[in-house]
């Protein structure tokens, strides 16, 4: 008796759309990371490793990699570690846990170009109300922190303009919107922990909330922190929203916050070099995908599964 196809019908829709989506893309970036083609030329000439190259030994290109994995190794940890603070605390809560829910995630839903503008402001090296605040503090928290000499006598820092802050400064703004989103994801993470495991921890003599969280609640958010990490390092690879708008000409004070997304808007949009454009793409979706892979199989060994 002939073997039914009918399942190709239903896997038919799916496998078309990943190849053209998915797939044809990523093929056409790879082909066209070997030529110098630009948009409205007729055509374009193989080139070979030529734009690879640019790539890993110019100088502005060395900026790019040092100021996304700046970003990334800051964000990533401090957005992952706050999301799970928040989720325990407002866990833990009694009353207005909703109301705490929502506050923490206003920046997840709000348009960051807008914010961007508020972020702007905030920073602003006079008229800002964070310098503001420092000023105020003058002679006495910034004393006992050190900041005494350099922020009452020499005045504080050019949060966006100074190539030395910069970069944290926009770090700063991606952990502030994203640990809200990681919040949610644990959230729900800790509703799936069966109430039966802290008990059963408690008459084993688990009697501290740190002996608890060690032994039952991180055990058992194992699966949702590789969800978490995993989503976190693709987000922030994908900053672009917030350089570009509050450095629209460039990547910041010499280069300092020219992250790889800026840098493919930068080199296939704004100068229309579409060759080394996409071997920025292709290098990106690399480490996308390296990082990926590493964080998931250090993290997986550990994970335990419900």
């Amino acid at each position: 008796m002939p073997r039914s196809k009918a399942h190709y019908w239903f896997v038919g829709p799916a496998l078309f759309l990943m190849f053209v989506i998915l797939l044809l893309p990523i093929g056409i970036a790879s082909i066209m990371s070997f030529t110098n083609y630009s948009l409205g030329n007729s055509g374009a000439e193989f080139v070979g490793l030529e734009n690879y190259e640019k790539i890993f030994t110019r100088s502005t290109y060395e900026k790019m990699f040092g100021a996304t994995f700046r970003y990334v190794f800051v964000v990533v940890p401090l957005s992952v570690g706050l999301g799970l603070g928040a989720a325990l605390l407002i866990n833990s809560t009694k009353r207005f846990g909703d109301l705490y829910k929502t506050i923490y995630f206003l920046p997840v839903m709000a348009a960051l170009i807008a914010m961007a503008i508020v972020w702007e402001f905030a920073f602003h090296p006079t008229i800002g109300i964070v310098n503001s605040t420092l000023e105020r503090g003058c002679g006495t928290v910034l004393e006992v922190w050190g900041w005494y000499a350099h922020g009452c006598e020499r005045g504080f820092p050019l949060w966006l303009t100074d190539r030395d802050y910069a970069i944290w400064t926009v770090a700063f703004i991606g952990v502030w919107q994203g640990f809200g989103f990681n919040m949610v994801l644990y959230l729900a993470g800790l509703t799936s922990v069966p109430r039966e495991l802290y008990q059963a921890a408690e008459m084993d003599g688990a009697k501290s909330a740190w002996d608890r969280f060690r032994l039952v609640t991180w055990p058992m958010l194992g699966p949702t922190t590789v969800f978490v990490v995993t989503i976190s390092f693709i987000r922030s690879f994908q900053v672009f929203d917030t350089v570009e708008a509050f450095y629209p000409q460039g990547g910041g004070p010499s280069k300092s916050v020219y992250v790889m997304m800026f840098a493919i808007y930068e080199k296939a949009i704004q100068q229309n070099l579409m060759g080394i454009g996409a071997a920025i793409t292709v290098v990106f979706l690399a480490f996308v995908m390296f990082l990926t892979l590493v964080q998931r199989w250090l993290v997986e060994r550990r994970v335990h599964y419900t």
